[in-house]
């Protein structure tokens, strides 16, 4: 990792305790929530937005370094005391999405942050701003991940690449992060569960091969069309039959693609889908009845189909003592009403799941679902539509900062 320099342009202060303080950092931080929202950048390259969070976090005497491969910021908050290290993360980048009509919030119609991530950038910049308030509180060092590349790129694995988990001079031992959800939970209600939060993401790409020829003479030809919906419908029927319930996978067919004019047979006909599990079992199980149901039903037909398996994101695992202690964290910090114990996992992904896969993890839901509207019915992430409450910032930001000192101590605030 390159150390960058340090400009000498101050960033805002470290908040103050207190309601007055909370009411001063929830202030700034939409400040810089509404700036980062209106440079929206995707993939694994943030340059703006990269310039942004440094901006936020110059003058504070962190040790900060960025990526070399990626538009990545890492910074240590080091504590008075030493001690072990703790990780908090956020993701930066953007969706390849319009935002609808003239957004007074951007200065781009596409992409969009319509996952939030501008939120999450924020509140992780607001909760370095409180470490260093309470800096003698801090007994070790916090490392303050900053990754572009969620949505697509695998910017979390990069950045372990580069050295993110080194970065304090000892692994963590333990990770947080949270998302904003702009439905499905009321404002400011955080959830989460042990185990396994987030499915697997994969992709299948398929393309099968026959023979083309005159649509009026479709006995002269291999027609890979009917073969192509064939194999469709067949990935739904295998989901059902050949896998567990309590177990589940997803298949979803997103793309098909086939010829180009009514009346001629196309040689080649393929499609993409989703795979997603929750499980290292399915997912592996997954793969290998998706691959064998393809190839067998074109071969039925006499064709042949070409079918590659592109491993995606692995399941996001919580580590069921940190997640027992973020609940308790969360409940301490923000009342007992305000955290929820999710039944079962949800069918997104994330690429946090490469930190859980090395580091004893939590992650965390929180609402940000605007007032004007039901989480049951929002828009969700993703959706151009999709809309998130500023309200939340300072309460996400005071909690990434008390998981991490409450962690390092080894205690948990009580439950006001």
């Amino acid at each position: 990792m390159a150390e960058t320099a340090r400009t000498p342009v101050a960033g805002p202060p470290p908040a103050s305790r207190g309601q007055s303080g909370r009411a001063a950092a929830q202030r700034r931080l939409v400040r810089l929530r509404r700036a980062l929202h209106r440079v929206p950048e995707t993939g694994l390259h943030l340059p703006r937005t990269q310039e942004l969070v440094l901006g936020a976090l110059s003058g504070l005497g962190l040790r900060i370094t960025t990526g070399r491969r990626l538009s990545s910021v890492t910074a240590v908050v080091e504590g008075t005391r030493p001690g072990p290290t703790v990780l908090l993360r956020a993701d930066m980048d953007a969706l390849p999405v319009a935002e609808p009509g003239t957004p007074p919030g951007s200065a781009v119609r596409a992409p969009m942050h319509a996952c939030g991530h501008d939120l999450h950038t924020a509140m992780l910049v607001g909760a370095a701003h409180e470490l260093l308030h309470r800096r003698d509180e801090v007994r070790g060092s916090v490392v303050l991940m900053f990754q572009p590349g969620e949505e697509e790129g695998a910017g979390a694995r990069l950045m372990i690449e580069e050295g993110v988990l080194e970065a304090a001079g000892a692994p963590p031992v333990a990770a947080y992060a949270l998302h904003v959800a702009s439905a499905a939970l009321p404002c400011g209600v955080v959830a989460s569960r042990p185990g396994t939060l987030m499915a697997s993401s994969d992709t299948i790409k398929v393309t099968v091969h026959g023979r083309g020829g005159h649509g009026s003479v479709p006995h002269s030809a291999l027609d890979p069309v009917p073969v192509v919906c064939e194999t469709v419908l067949a990935l739904q029927s295998m989901v059902t039959r050949r896998f567990d319930v309590f177990d589940p996978v997803i298949v979803t067919v997103g793309s098909i693609h086939a010829g180009e004019v009514a009346n001629v047979i196309p040689a080649t006909a393929g499609y993409e889908a989703t795979a997603r599990s929750f499980t290292p079992k399915a997912r592996g199980s997954l793969r290998e009845e998706a691959l064998r149901t393809i190839r067998g039903v074109a071969e039925a037909h006499g064709l042949t189909a070409d079918v590659r398996w592109e491993e995606g994101y692995p399941p996001t695992v919580n580590d069921p003592a940190e997640t027992d202690f973020a609940a308790s964290v969360a409940r301490g910090l923000l009342g007992a009403d305000r955290f929820v114990d999710l039944s079962r996992p949800v069918s997104s992904s994330e690429d946090f799941s490469y930190v859980a896969e090395r580091v004893p993890s939590a992650y965390l839901l929180l609402g940000a679902c605007p007032s004007d509207r039901d989480p049951d019915t929002a828009p969700y992430n993703h959706s151009a539509q999709a809309s998130f409450d500023d309200s939340v910032l300072a309460d996400g930001a005071a909690l990434l900062a008390e998981l991490a000192v409450s962690r390092l101590a080894g205690t948990v605030p009580a439950v006001g």
